[in-house]
């Protein structure tokens, strides 16, 4: 099996290196059994560029567009022009003589929809459409790359027409093989694809248990770097859409950007955690944020407004020369774990470098299965050197550490050197110390039987003065209540300021609290149902029917309510109104209370009907006769 995919290569190898890019007439390749396979190339590829998209099969097959097929002029052709479509022919002396059966293989995987015209014997041509527009099981032979059986059952030269549209760059690499050939070297890629794609399964499996273990992000993200790196490759080989996802068409054709997008982040994230950029080269790890940020942006852009913008790989030259630069710097800065490192991004930076120049038109570094399978190669590289990388960070961590402990350890054995000629030299202090308190304690003990005797005087004394307070107490509460009782009697009585007058009603609470002492006095009915059990309102003061629920506040039903005089100055209004008898002017009202006179006359044309109406009322109260002009 080796032995045949080496001879494969060696065939390819001879023809690229030894081919120039001369162009001659279109050649006719010959089917003949001791051939395994043939690959296309320079003039035996002719093609056509549709700008328009409207030619038809019939038009481009007639003898006056035949001149107008130009011969490749590359090894490769390559569908540039991604709003045209590209038609391509080429030309294959049958042999009906020959024991193989042949086919047609098309090498990119990435083609959106190709149209095969293959001959017939009698003239007419097949029609057979295929591309990863369709479905995996639309394909005529279930392998990653497109193949197409041909009758070799005539010896006449016949012309193939295919028909190219693709939303992506795709290659054009027509091989024809033996079928048993083919069926050969299937299975040697097949093999070589499980080992590569094994590799990356294994790694990342590694260093997930490490990342579990060790609770260190850079495990992690290589883990998804890795990842990233196979679920690319195998979107760009055709593995995925034969074992992944054969029946997602729309999702088959983006999986591939979802791919490069993580790789690149993971790689710069990968690369900060590794080399500790935070620490050792601040504006390095801010670069790296803002690469992550731009190419996070760019990626959004191109999957939401322009998916054109999917198809240029290339940009992912920027993080790749990043983590590589980056990693050069760190390693020349001293830091050892950045060799492995700088090796495995070297060869990865060179095998993206050379894809990156057969794409802008180096077609003579495609060499065979070297130059296609570059990138994988250097991939494979990439991550053993990483591994080596990651490993020796770790030894060089635990060598530190076991650096640091035995220096702990010594340091320790100092400590306690030290600490027990501390301890000695403490005891001899203390013992010191000792002696000095046992004399001192004496002299304390003495002083404190003085103190304790003045202590018991000094008691005696405080129990004395405890009860003179308390008769203090007694007599300034009895004091207190008489100046309140004569003032509150010289309020009711006498011609007083508004100062004195709010001595014994200085604020809204008091007022209420008289209001509702006076309007309950004979206690609580309801003036709804008559009850007269009640709770607490939610307005202070007010009382809520415990029946029927029904609240009243302490100005309702009082010359209070819904006044807008504050309630002090309105009950000093009162009170100078019903001193005076009713003599005191509006005028004066307002001058003493700080009011606008026309409220003072409007509030006191109100007071003084009421003590019109309850002027024989009035005449039998006492000395709080005013209070009765505040209930309605």
């Amino acid at each position: 099996m080796l032995n045949r995919f080496y001879t494969y290569f060696l065939q390819i190898l001879v023809v690229l290196l030894f081919t120039g890019p001369v162009v001659f007439a279109q050649k006719t390749v010959s089917v003949n059994d001791s051939v395994n396979q043939h690959i296309f190339n320079y003039s035996e590829i002719e093609s056509l560029k549709d700008v328009n998209n409207n030619l038809s099969f019939k038009e481009i097959s007639s003898t006056a567009f035949d001149h107008r097929f130009q011969p490749n002029l590359k090894s490769t052709p390559q569908t540039k022009d991604l709003t045209a479509t590209y038609w391509f022919r080429i030309k294959i002396k049958h042999n009906s003589k020959a024991d193989k059966r042949y086919l047609l293989e098309f090498f990119d995987q990435t083609i959106d929809h190709v149209t095969a015209y293959l001959p017939q014997k009698d003239g007419h041509y097949q029609i057979k459409e295929f591309g990863d527009t369709f479905d995996f099981e639309h394909r005529e032979i279930h392998h990653k790359n497109f193949e197409l059986y041909i009758r070799n059952d005539n010896d006449a030269t016949q012309v193939y027409y295919f028909k190219f549209k693709s939303s992506q760059i795709a290659d054009v690499i027509i091989v024809l093989r033996t079928v048993d050939w083919f069926i050969s070297y299937a299975l040697d890629e097949y093999f070589y694809f499980g080992i590569f794609y094994g590799m990356i399964m294994v790694f990342s499996f590694y260093n997930l248990i490490m990342f579990i273990a060790m609770r260190q992000r850079q495990y992690l993200y290589y883990v998804l770097y890795n990842l990233g790196v196979g679920f690319f490759e195998m979107s760009t080989d055709g593995i995925a859409y034969q074992y992944l996802w054969s029946s997602a068409t729309q999702w088959n054709q983006i999986a591939y950007a979802f791919a490069l997008y993580a790789t690149s982040v993971f790689a710069l994230l990968f690369t900060r955690e590794l080399l500790f950029v935070k620490a050792k080269a601040p504006r390095l790890n801010q670069l790296i944020v803002y690469i992550i940020g731009i190419r996070t942006v760019i990626f959004l852009y191109s999957l939401f407004i322009d998916r054109s913008l999917l198809t240029y790989k290339f940009i992912e030259f920027i993080p790749l020369a990043v983590a590589f630069g980056t990693g050069i710097y760190i390693y020349k800065k001293g830091y050892k774990p950045a060799r492995f490192f700088v090796l495995g991004y070297s060869f990865l930076f060179a095998g993206f470098t050379l894809k990156l120049l057969i794409m802008i038109g180096f077609s003579w570094l495609s060499i065979g299965v070297v130059g296609y399978y570059s990138l994988s190669f250097c991939f494979v590289l990439e991550m053993i050197f990483l591994s080596l990388a990651i490993g020796d960070k770790v030894s060089i961590l635990k060598h530190k550490k076991e650096k640091v402990q035995r220096q702990m350890i010594r340091q320790m054995a100092e400590n306690a050197k030290l600490k027990d000629t501390l301890n000695l030299k403490l005891e001899a202090k203390v013992e010191e110390r000792t002696k000095e308190v046992f004399h001192k304690s004496l002299i304390i003990e003495a002083k404190n039987a003085e103190l304790q005797e003045a202590n018991d005087q000094l008691k005696q004394q405080a129990e004395e003065i405890s009860r003179m307070n308390v008769l203090l107490e007694q007599d300034n509460q009895e004091l207190q209540f008489n100046v309140e009782k004569v003032t509150r009697d010289r309020v009711m009585s006498a011609d007083v300021d508004f100062e004195e007058f709010s001595r014994i009603y200085p604020d809204k609470d008091s007022c209420n609290l008289f209001l509702s002492e006076l309007k309950w006095k004979d206690g609580y009915v309801c003036r709804k149902c008559k009850n007269t059990h009640y709770y607490n309102g939610h307005i202070p003061y007010s009382r809520r029917c415990s029946k029927c629920g029904y609240e009243e506040s302490v100005t309702t039903y009082t010359v209070f309510h819904n006044t807008r005089i504050p309630i002090n100055k309105a009950f000093y209004m009162i009170f100078l109104i019903y001193s005076t008898k009713g003599k005191i002017s509006s005028h004066k009202l307002a001058e003493i209370l700080n009011i606008r006179q026309s409220t003072c006359w409007t509030y006191g044309s109100k007071i003084k009907l009421l003590m019109e109406e309850r002027k024989a009322m009035l005449k039998k109260a006492n000395k709080n006769g005013w209070s009765q002009l505040v209930l309605e």
